[in-house]
């Protein structure tokens, strides 16, 4: 749901409408409010866009549920704001924002001087806020409420990068900090909140070091300096962590795919015609993997402590390049429920809303396998990264004419061949070599013993 009305004058019948932030998806528990369309005291259409936010997972726009004007933003550019939570107030047409300040009154000045204590505290605090280090040059993501304990605990960035966090990703939560500042009160280091084994701290002494700062590096000369985008300090954490996560071992087959080239040659009109449908590669590799995860099933797992999940379905992500450089990967599920015509459809819809950044967070989550097209780059092979909690992903490679050896009962014959490299990495905590090579052979085998003669 969008929004939560409540009447706030019963005498003229006037309405208000809370703009609620919706539901993203089964884990999205949250969003960062990116950008406000709007500001406080614009009209608005219904179902126009008014704020644009973005979670661990997609960027999307929230619509206006109603036509009317802005009365409050109650959730700053910036800030994180829950599932269910009101961001804005929407009034009626012409409805003002202001609001009349109350006069004084004898028995105001009676409380004026308890009141002159609140806010003197209220002072001191933001005071103490104001002096508090800046956070902003962290690459990690801090939420609003640990900034402002950090900043009042007087917790420098520093400080705060080193803490392990419990929540996703290692995000630092509310938790977490309220314990490390009761270890510095306490003059305890702070127990990390994940697992770790180190030996005990010596006592400090008068004579002991400062701990030493990671050495300045120098950005003279013919340089420009580049800040990282949210989505790219989310892809390199990813990356980082999947490789610190899984042992990552890569197989490669090569396979002749000459059949499949001249079956697409020879169809892709006419499915064109007949379903408005651009036939590529992609939806030829997603069907031949599904088939190859029906017959070995223990690639499509995942890990939870020393638990194997074994999924039932076969969910596909398909490693997708954005305009902007960053990398998104859309899911279509159930592919072993689909025909070759259903994925192409599948394909070509994710492929294209992805690249307009229209894509629901449930569309980019969920997948038990990853394919990665490296050979739209015109690279013949790659190494690619598991994209975790998954534990296998494939890279397929450009498609390129070679001289090859062809069997026939007549001999052995010399002749061009469309061939292409496949790369199968896996983690080798639970899919050992023999799986891991099985796995991809299979691939190729579905792949070179395609039927001419297929109808689409």
């Amino acid at each position: 749901m969008y929004l939560r009305r409540r009447k706030l004058d019963k005498k003229k019948g006037m309405a208000q409408t809370e703009v609620i932030l919706p539901k993203m998806g089964e884990s999205v528990a949250e969003a960062t409010i990116t950008t406000w369309l709007k500001n406080v005291g614009d009209t608005v259409e219904a179902e126009e866009a008014i704020v644009e936010i973005a979670t661990d997972k997609v960027d999307s726009e929230v619509p206006s549920p109603v036509s009317g004007t802005i009365l409050q933003i109650l959730v700053e550019e910036g800030s994180v704001a829950q599932v269910g939570q009101a961001i804005a107030v929407i009034g009626g047409e012409g409805e003002t924002t202001a609001t009349p300040a109350p006069a004084s009154t004898p028995q105001a000045a009676a409380v004026s001087e308890p009141v002159m204590a609140a806010e003197q505290s209220v002072a001191d605090a933001v005071a103490m806020v104001a002096e508090a280090p800046d956070f902003s040059g962290s690459d990690k993501f801090y939420s609003p409420l640990v900034k402002s304990i950090a900043k009042a605990e007087g917790i420098p960035v520093n400080e705060l990068d080193t803490l392990s966090g419990s929540g996703k990703n290692g995000r630092v939560t509310k938790k977490d900090i309220l314990a490390h500042v009761e270890s510095r009160t306490n003059g305890v280091p702070a127990p990390s909140s994940r697992a770790t084994i180190e030996a005990p701290a010596a006592a400090p002494t008068p004579a002991a070091k400062p701990a030493q700062s990671a050495p300045a590096k120098s950005v003279s000369g013919n340089v420009e300096i580049i800040q990282m985008d949210r989505m790219r300090k989310l892809i390199a954490d990813h990356m980082v962590m999947s490789k610190s996560t899984s042992a990552h071992v890569t197989s490669f087959v090569e396979a002749d795919v000459t059949n499949i080239v001249n079956w697409r040659n020879k169809v892709k009109k006419s499915l064109q015609e007949k379903e408005g449908e651009k036939l590529t590669f992609t939806p030829i590799f997603i069907e031949a993997i599904t088939k190859a995860i029906k017959d070995f099933p223990m690639i499509n797992i995942s890990i939870e402590g020393d638990q194997i999940i074994r999924k039932k379905e076969i969910n596909v992500g398909m490693a997708a390049a954005l305009p902007s450089g960053n990398l998104i990967v859309p899911v279509i599920r159930n592919t072993d429920h689909l025909n070759l015509v259903g994925i192409t459809k599948a394909v070509n819809d994710l492929a294209n809303r992805a690249r307009t950044n229209k894509l629901l967070p449930d569309e980019i989550q969920g997948g038990t396998y990853t394919v990665s097209n490296v050979g739209t780059f015109g690279n013949v092979m790659g190494t690619p990264i598991i994209n975790q909690p998954q534990v296998a992903i494939m890279a397929v490679g450009a498609i390129v004419k070679k001289p090859a050896v062809i069997e026939t009962p007549q001999g052995d014959t010399i002749g061009i061949r469309q061939m292409m490299f496949l790369s199968h990495s896996y983690d080798h905590r639970v899919v050992d070599g023999a799986l891991g090579g099985m796995f991809v052979r299979r691939v190729a085998d579905y792949l070179e013993n395609w039927d001419m003669n297929r109808e689409v």
